[in-house]
Parts: C-alpha cells; structure tokens; sequence
C-alpha cells in the first residue's frame, strides 16, 4: 500500500473541491502521464498557445506534445534576441491559453505566484482565454501565509539558481526582501478567485513537479 498517494489523493479531492469553490475547474491526475493525456484533452487542436518558464508543464511532457502538435505555439525558449523574447511574451496575452503552474497552493484553492518581469502574473490575472496549471502535489501547503512563505523561501531561490542571477537568495537560500536589480520577486500575486467562470483550468498532479 503506498499510504503517500493515499493521502495526496484524499487530500488532493479536497484541493479540487476548494478550487471548484472559486469559480475555477480542477482536476486531480495519479500521474504524470494522467495529467498530460487531460490537458491535451482540455486545449483543442489549432489553440494559439503561450508559457512562462514552467518547468511543471515541461515536466509532464505538455510543451513537447503541443510543439509537435497541430497547435500555434510561441515558444520564448526559441528567441534568437531579448527583443524577440518580449515580443514572444506580449503574444501570451491574445493566445487562446496559457500553460504555467504556481509556486504554492494552499488547501483551500488560494495560490501564490511571485515574479521579476510579471509576464507570467499579468498574463495569470488578464489576457489569455484560458490558463492552464499544472501542480504538483509537492506544492501544496496549509494556509496561504504558508503558501508566501514557500514561494518566497523556498521556490524563489531555486528560480533564481536556476536562471543564473545574482540575488542575495541565491548564495543564502531564502529570501532576503531584496531590492536587487536582479530580484525574481519584484511581484506578489495572490490568486483567490476567478471572476470569469472556468477561466482557470488547474490540474493537481500526484508527483514532485517544478520547484
């Protein structure tokens, strides 16, 4: 018996049901190839599609199936310039969807995201049609104030080590409210409700996915 997908599920049910609560559709996947086989199932061929820097969505082999899909992908991975890579992220905002995940949940539906640029956050709350989440179980915490705390202590660094920037998080390993030029968290969004009914499409994952 793996008492741990026991208590995802049971508790992963009830994330979903919270979510349901905030005028936002949820699903809750076993597994990775689960979630995967839903989100395409969600997101109609010939969709305009957009992303951040997910590595969620990576994760799950979704970037993969859509790029070699019959789908209009805008790619930022694939700018040969910054200038190139700006526009790429103003597309986001008339795409059909957008693919990103959260950086914390909390159990009642409530979920964080902080970002430097705020490409992924305003694209999260105007613009795309529909957004699409992938998250991983891993990320799903008690409270909101627990979820500020593990987007800004613990995901925080982990992005910033892993886009190769100079923060104070980065040689420490927790967030020092910096004021950086490089700071990853110049952005808090906390996201509670969807005032347009099933605009969020979320899809809870049995796995460790992201940071």
């Amino acid at each position: 018996m793996d008492v741990r997908k026991l208590r995802n599920e049971a508790l992963g049910k009830r994330v979903v049901q919270a979510l349901e609560s905030r005028n936002m559709e949820a699903y809750y996947a076993g597994t990775k190839e689960e979630a995967l086989r839903k989100a395409l199932e969600l997101i109609p061929q010939g969709s305009m599609v957009s992303m951040g820097g997910s590595a969620s969505v990576k994760e799950i082999g979704l970037k993969d199936a859509l790029c070699s899909g019959d789908y209009t992908f805008y790619d930022r991975d694939q700018a040969s310039t910054p200038e190139e890579k700006t526009e790429i992220a103003y597309k986001a905002f008339t795409c059909d969807w957008f693919l990103g995940s959260v950086n914390a949940m909390s159990e009642d539906g409530v979920f964080v995201n902080v970002d430097g640029n705020a490409n992924r956050v305003a694209a999260y709350a105007f613009g795309p049609k529909n957004v699409l989440l992938i998250v991983g179980m891993n990320k799903v915490v008690k409270t909101q104030e627990d979820a500020v705390n593990r987007a800004r202590n613990e995901a925080s660094p982990i992005n910033a080590q892993r886009f190769g920037i100079d923060t104070p998080c980065v040689k420490n390993g927790s967030c020092f409210n910096c004021k950086s030029p490089d700071c990853i968290c110049c952005q808090i969004m906390v996201t509670r409700f969807s005032r347009i009914p099933r605009r969020f499409k979320i899809i809870l994952v049995d796995d460790s996915l992201g940071f």
